[in-house]
């Protein structure tokens, strides 16, 4: 039953497909992430793809008859972001280290062997990367939109979007989880869309199904062990904090970034005495993590609490309530410090 031609045919494409994605992603990490690391390990694979791609192989290449090279995808002719571009080609080399292994039995047991390791090391290589790039993201994005139920929902997180905002949390407490799902999916296609982070308030589920970039916990919520466990080690993990008792805990179990607050009293948290300044003062001190002051800020009661530490703050109402959700998040965004890449 087989076919040499065909089979070196196969085994050329892929070789070819995989070569080319690696080379996509490494140049990334030479050129965006300034990797030496990460860059030799994808020049490396280049490599020992480079070995197994012999002239015997090349033999029945037929690019002007291949019947392949017509076929194509709306999805494949525009990348909307970074992070769509860096997927897309980690799922051609992945799906082409696959066909190479399979084919490779038919042909040369050790290439296959190969082509398989080389397969689970890109998976470990692709969830170091996706994960450095969204704690970069979390530390320097210095607005927080955690959102509250309305109907314009998707309208303003996008017109916040459109303003320069770069880190959302979906949070809706009373809706059914079939609603809580479709909105989160939604949120997760535009945050993607704008290259911006999702996280889903309380539920791990639903930030799985949705593959968000992480999950807010509070104090009453799943132990961050057992978030940590569902969600794997890149995705992030927040905290709510309202003392340093609780900060303690959160650093100690593993927190990515934790809540500082509520400065002020607020409705979002009803019945929570405000922290005021003095919690901002041990948060400048004391955390080891990126750090989010939160309640009851908004553009006039902002500036004290930059004045004394805050470099990251995370609002409901001030855009959430505003009249131009847009405008809001820029004006929030003028009135915090720049942070460093």
């Amino acid at each position: 039953m087989t076919q040499p031609f065909a089979l070196a045919r196969i085994l050329d494409a892929n070789l070819n497909r995989a070569r080319e994605g690696l080379r996509v992603i490494e140049e990334w990490c030479r050129f965006g992430l300034n990797n030496p690391v990460w860059t030799e390990k994808f020049k490396s694979m280049r490599h020992s793809l480079a070995q197994w791609h012999q002239d015997d192989l090349k033999v029945g290449r037929d690019t002007l008859n291949d019947q392949g090279t017509e076929l194509t995808h709306p999805l494949e002719e525009k990348r909307d972001n970074l992070e769509t571009l860096l997927k897309a080609n980690f799922g051609r080399v992945t799906e082409a280290l696959r066909v190479l292994e399979e084919y490779s039995k038919l042909h040369n047991v050790a290439m296959a062997k190969d082509f398989k390791a080389m397969r689970y090391q890109l998976y470990i290589l692709e969830t170091e990367i996706f994960g450095l790039e969204r704690h970069k993201k979390l530390k320097q994005s210095p607005l927080y939109l955690v959102t509250s139920p309305t109907d314009n929902l998707f309208e303003i997180v996008e017109a916040a979007l459109q303003g320069g905002l770069t880190l959302v949390q979906y949070r809706e407490k009373q809706a059914d989880d079939l609603t809580r799902l479709y909105r989160a999916e939604k949120l997760s296609q535009l945050c993607s869309q704008y290259n911006a982070l999702l996280i889903v308030n309380d539920r791990v589920d639903i930030a799985v199904a949705v593959e968000a970039d992480g999950v807010h916990l509070g104090q009453q919520d799943i132990p961050i062990a057992l978030a940590r466990q569902i969600l794997g080690p890149t995705r992030l993990i927040g905290s709510s904090t309202t003392n340093p008792l609780e900060m303690a805990k959160a650093l100690s179990e593993g927190a990515d970034y934790i809540g500082v607050g509520p400065v002020h009293e607020t409705p979002t948290k009803a019945g929570k005495a405000a922290s005021g300044l003095e919690y901002i003062h041990h948060a400048v001190s004391h955390s080891t993590v990126p750090w989010f002051a939160i309640g009851g800020l908004d553009s006039q009661t902002l500036p004290p609490v930059v004045q004394a530490g805050a470099k990251q703050v995370a609002v409901v109402r001030a855009i959430m309530d505003a009249e131009d959700p847009r405008l809001a998040t820029t004006s929030l965004l003028s009135l915090l410090p720049s942070l460093e890449a």
